[in-house]
């Protein structure tokens, strides 16, 4: 056995809110990486509508590793969100013309970056995720968090405005699996290794 194919849509048999994201996505600025799975509580279709403000013309993307866990209406917030806010006024005159059209000339409105998600990743029930945030492999990222600064690999973080709760694992423990990146060996190794991934003693995948 070598686990389910990676270019299905739905892994689960008889199930079609839960899918394996890559697979739906249409957006060329949002990159998946294999096996990372979104879960719905209506459509899965729903993962690019909760990918707000997200315009071409802006540029920005939205970048998620492989075996990432994302829950129903989680949000990411894109650059395309953003207002001036060194202005007098953040009200965005120029978009609305008449007369307005040369409000932004010789400005541009704020870039914070692209959303990087890593590997490993669990993004809870309704949490939000704004521009320019990294979160680090293996990161768990609480139901209804807000995230508006980066997350170190391996950190658990809830509330709004999201804050470390605590490290998973031991700072030694981290430096051993972010060298190891398990979720790039091939599936063959990986499926053999799944009893002692889903355990807890990380000198037998070491060995």
């Amino acid at each position: 056995m070598t686990g389910p194919d990676k270019n299905t849509i739905y892994p689960l048999a008889h199930y079609s809110r839960l899918c394996f994201l890559k697979n739906v996505i249409k957006n060329p600025n949002i990159i998946v990486g294999d096996y990372t799975y979104y879960d719905d509580f209506e459509n899965v279709e729903n993962f690019e509508k909760n990918v707000r403000y997200h315009f071409d013309f802006v540029g920005d993307k939205l970048i998620i590793g492989k075996f990432c866990m994302i829950a129903s209406d989680v949000t990411f917030i894109m650059n395309g969100a953003n207002h001036l806010t060194n202005a007098l006024t953040t009200y965005p005159f120029a978009i609305f013309g008449n007369g307005w059209e040369n409000a932004m000339e010789g400005k541009e409105y704020p870039q914070k970056g692209d959303i990087n998600v890593g590997n490993d990743v669990w993004i809870g029930y309704n949490a939000t995720i704004m521009a320019g945030v990294t979160i680090g492999d293996g990161a768990i990222i609480a139901t209804n968090a807000t995230v508006v600064k980066d997350v170190e690999p391996y950190a658990i973080v809830g509330g709004n405005p999201a804050l470390e709760i605590k490290k998973r694992f031991s700072d030694e423990k981290i430096a051993q699996l972010l060298a190891l990146q398990w979720w790039n060996w091939d599936i063959d190794k990986i499926t053999k290794n799944t009893p002692f991934l889903t355990g807890n003693n990380l000198d037998l995948l070491l060995e």
